[in-house]
């Protein structure tokens, strides 16, 4: 055991002598007691497997690509959709029944003796020329509507392809109908130039024309026959709205009836009431009447 003794200055100028040995004792005593928390941290840190990062990298990674992966299921998904119901019967076009009932027409004429390009004879039509002229008029109205949807998509189609934003089974339905549409303006027109020559390169203009007249006169039937309805709506209101009124005027009266009537029988009721009420009284006068004179005759004799 150590004697050595250290001196300590004290503020107010006095010394104080402390016994190293004691101390250093004490310090070991408290540094064996207390373990050094810097090194119990990293040994923890150096005591971890390395094959525990390894795993949560390769879970988070995969949790990454799964929800990656769905999302671009679903992206594909909500885009075959939109190409689906673009499909549709979006192209799905059929000529007119006025083409097929143009050739029956055109079969029967030649079967009388009508040939394709003939010469109206001394410059007016035939029969012949007239009814191949109105069939082929009418089948070319007919086809405006198609004629006219093809137009309309014709331009948005191909940007949509261009962009590779359409379906295969979209553009090959377009391009069927295309086809389609412009064989049968190729033929209209060559069957025009079979009836009359010439007539080709203004039958489809006048067959617009016709068309625009025919459907503004559609219009116009579809705002009358409207405007009719409006007006038989509104009489018919009218008509429900003055019956109502009459029914009304017809159930205060009827109502003013009924309370009067009410008043007059209760009213005589209640006479009805006075009247017996007051028999009944005169009744029981009468009786108490005789009962006194009885009992004061009694008395008396």
């Amino acid at each position: 055991m150590s004697t050595t003794e250290e001196a300590t200055i004290n503020p107010d100028g006095s010394t104080t002598f402390n016994d190293a040995g004691d101390g250093a004792d004490s310090a070991g005593a408290a540094g064996e007691d207390m373990p050094d928390m810097g090194e119990t941290a990293e040994e923890i840190v150096k005591g971890t497997d390395p094959a525990l990062y390894l795993a949560l990298s390769v879970v988070a990674f995969i949790a990454l690509y799964l929800f990656l992966q769905m999302r671009k299921k679903r992206k594909n998904a909500e885009v075959d959709d939109f190409f689906s119901n673009l499909d549709g019967d979006k192209f799905n076009l059929k000529l007119p029944s006025a083409v097929d009932e143009y050739y029956e027409v055109k079969g029967k004429c030649e079967d009388d003796g009508w040939e394709p390009g003939q010469v109206a004879e001394g410059g007016q039509p035939s029969g012949h020329h007239r009814q191949l002229a109105q069939a082929l008029m009418k089948r070319c109205i007919a086809d405006i509507p198609i004629v006219s949807h093809i137009q309309r998509e014709s331009a948005g189609m191909n940007k949509l392809y261009s962009q590779s934003m359409c379906s295969v089974k979209q553009w090959k339905s377009y391009q069927a109908a295309e086809a389609m549409v412009s064989a049968e303006v190729e033929e209209v027109r060559a069957e025009a130039d079979e009836i009359e020559p010439g007539w080709s390169q203004v039958v489809w203009r006048q067959a617009m024309q016709y068309h625009n007249m025919l459907k503004q006169k559609e219009e116009q039937a579809k705002a009358q026959q409207l405007a009719q309805h409006r007006a038989i709506a509104d009489k018919r209101k009218v008509e429900d709205e003055k019956s109502a009124a009459e029914k009304a005027r017809y159930d205060a009266v009827k109502q003013k009836v009924d309370a009067e009537k009410a008043r007059i029988a209760n009213a005589e009721k209640v006479a009805e009431d006075l009247v017996k009420q007051e028999e009944r009284d005169n009744d029981s006068k009468q009786a108490f009447s005789g009962k006194s004179g009885g009992m004061k005759k009694g008395f008396l004799g």
